[in-house]
């Protein structure tokens, strides 16, 4: 679990980035969380976009990316969700105490 000065420290690392992945009418499946676990040990934090058209719930999909990769759900803004998982070859983020 993150605590509330890491998550506003990730946050913080997070506005700059780019989203790398759409959720959109397909909602959320295995093979879009295969990719997002795979970029996740690569990145350590990603940025992942809700589109307009997915019928399902931001805050649901969120959470069922988050699960489905073992990544702790960082920020969900407007259609943004931002995600951080610990890599074990290329750790690159350093989280405060």
């Amino acid at each position: 679990m993150l605590t509330g000065k890491q998550k506003r420290y990730l946050r913080s690392l997070a506005h700059h980035l780019d989203p790398i992945f759409q959720v959109g009418k397909g909602g959320v499946n295995d093979h879009l969380i295969r990719h997002i676990s795979e970029a996740l040990e690569v990145r350590e934090l990603i940025k992942v976009t809700v589109l307009n058209n997915c019928t399902e719930d931001r805050s649901e999909v969120a959470e069922q990316l988050s699960k489905g990769s073992g990544a702790e759900l960082v920020q969900v803004i407007g259609k943004i969700v931002v995600l951080y998982k610990e890599s074990r070859e290329h750790k690159t983020i350093e989280l405060p105490v």
